[in-house]
């Protein structure tokens, strides 16, 4: 797989720079059911394998990816968090 091959793949599945794993499936599950030969829908029969194989293409990649779970990117991932640590000593922040 090259960047450009995942590019082109993130590009039919409608996927931006970032993605949870949920929202990856998600989005093929929706694409799958738009461009299914049985839904009469389609106007691109090849719809359906380009998505199928964006899919896998996307897939792969993200299996082999290797999470980091450093204190920096936990906040960057979760900027609420971020943002209650700033503030937990203020008294008027506090729960």
């Amino acid at each position: 797989m090259t960047y450009a091959d995942l590019q082109e793949a993130l590009r039919i599945l409608g996927l931006g720079e970032r993605a949870s794993l949920k929202e990856i499936k998600a989005r093929q599950r929706a694409l799958v059911k738009r461009h299914h030969p049985d839904t009469g829908n389609s106007s691109d029969p090849e719809m359906i394998r380009k998505v199928n194989a964006a899919y896998r293409i996307v897939s792969e990649y993200v299996s082999a990816y290797r999470f980091s779970f450093a204190e920096d990117e936990f906040y960057e991932q979760n900027p609420e968090e971020r943002i209650w640590m700033q503030f937990a000593d203020d008294p008027l922040w506090r729960k």
